[in-house]
């Protein structure tokens, strides 16, 4: 009989710009908490760094913010070359934090997983001793470029990223980087048979990459009633764009809960998604297709991925009447497909099976204790280029 394999100690590093909590600024954190959750029922011991107020999912939260009120002498506050106050306060925290993973200060690690998007985290990777993995939630910085720059092919951390769309930005700078698809918790997205067939959907921050106004303006021109769900992070478009087009067939309800949002999703008969920059992945998507509810998206980013023949639609990139076009079309679909995709390609428990099989696979390769300098602590997974992990065909 095959002996279980033992459970591991897991450091989650999130972002440490807002708390990881419900309603969720965006993607990143749900995924976060999502995968903290998932791997603490299957027997893990994780810790997640993130800011205060974070849920990480039922794990211990270990605080990791970017402290307002950093203290710099008289001299160094002079200093007319300086970065701005904020910029600071983030590179002090994820400083801090990577000196203390050097020193164990919270135990020994097996594996530290970094999605934050600092590139402290990357840079001093070789002074942790624990196996090293990076999520690219999003397209490559110079910063970020620079710290794997920075290290040799032994010390480079092994990084992944959540769609083949988003692996194509970093090919040029870091050609090993493989694939690991964002999954949604099934039991907390449920399937909805029944939807109104005039309701349109759209979800996500109110801001103008994210383009709700388009989505009005499709939903209008297709006669669909429309619910916009999200936070206004933009105030000044949505002055401009959003409010001047709300109305009786169009109703803002806000930031709302996951069971709230999923409750949005189910009652439509499409959901919308606007996007007007190469989005990494689209969670919203996901979400939207596990409710059974398909998917009217522009063709741009990673949608081309998430959206097949049988759960959406895709228009031409910032043509309202396109996307009028696909909601009508995708609407017809059916929605027990949609959940059906999900539960194939997009799952929460397969994306938590997935990084745990990376997570031993990096563990297997890390050089044994004692180690000769912090620098020989690097990972050694060169042939990763070869055998790509996370790699999705």
């Amino acid at each position: 009989m095959t002996r279980p394999a033992r459970p591991l100690r897991i450091a989650l590093v999130g972002t440490a710009r807002y708390p990881l909590c419900e309603p969720f600024v965006g993607g990143l954190a749900a995924h976060v908490v999502g995968l903290a959750r998932g791997l603490a029922e299957r027997g893990h011991d994780v810790t997640l760094f993130a800011p205060e107020g974070s849920e990480g999912g039922g794990v211990h939260v270990v605080p990791f913010c970017a402290e307002s009120g950093l203290d710099f002498s008289e001299a160094a506050s002079g200093d007319v070359s300086m970065l701005a106050a904020p910029f600071m306060a983030e590179h002090h925290a994820a400083q801090r934090l990577m000196l203390d993973l050097g020193r164990e200060r919270w135990g020994p690690f097996d594996v530290v997983h970094n999605h934050s998007l600092h590139y402290l985290p990357i840079a001093m990777a070789p002074t942790v001793e624990a196996a090293h993995l990076t999520t690219l939630h999003a397209p490559p910085t110079p910063w970020q470029e620079s710290a794997f720059a920075s290290l040799s092919e032994a010390e480079r951390p092994c990084a992944v990223t959540v769609s083949a769309t988003n692996q194509a930005t970093w090919r040029a700078s870091l050609p090993s980087c493989g694939v690991v698809r964002n999954g949604v918790d099934l039991r907390r997205w449920r399937f909805s048979g029944e939807a109104d067939p005039g309701l349109a959907v759209w979800a996500g921050r109110i801001v103008p990459e994210k383009g709700p106004h388009l989505a009005i303006d499709a939903a209008r021109a297709a006669g669909f009633r429309l619910r916009l769900v999200g936070p206004i992070h933009h105030r000044a478009y949505y002055e401009a764009e959003v409010r001047p087009r709300l109305g009786a067939d169009v109703e803002a309800v806000g930031h709302v809960s996951h069971r709230e949002l999923a409750g949005h999703y189910g009652a439509a008969a499409v959901a919308l998604s606007t996007a007007r920059w190469e989005e990494p992945f689209g969670l919203t998507l996901v979400e939207a297709l596990a409710c059974g509810t398909p998917v009217a998206s522009f063709r741009r980013g990673a949608a081309p991925e998430l959206v097949t023949a049988d759960t959406g639609r895709l228009a031409a990139p910032d043509d309202a009447a396109d996307l009028a076009r696909a909601a009508t079309e995708a609407a017809r679909l059916d929605r027990r497909a949609c959940r059906r995709w999900v539960e194939a390609h997009a799952s929460e428990d397969a994306m938590v099976d997935r990084y745990l099989e990376l997570y031993r696979r990096l563990i297997a390769r890390r050089p044994p204790r004692p180690v000769p300098s912090a620098l020989a602590t690097t990972l050694g997974l060169v042939d990763l280029a070869e055998h790509p992990v996370g790699a999705e065909a």
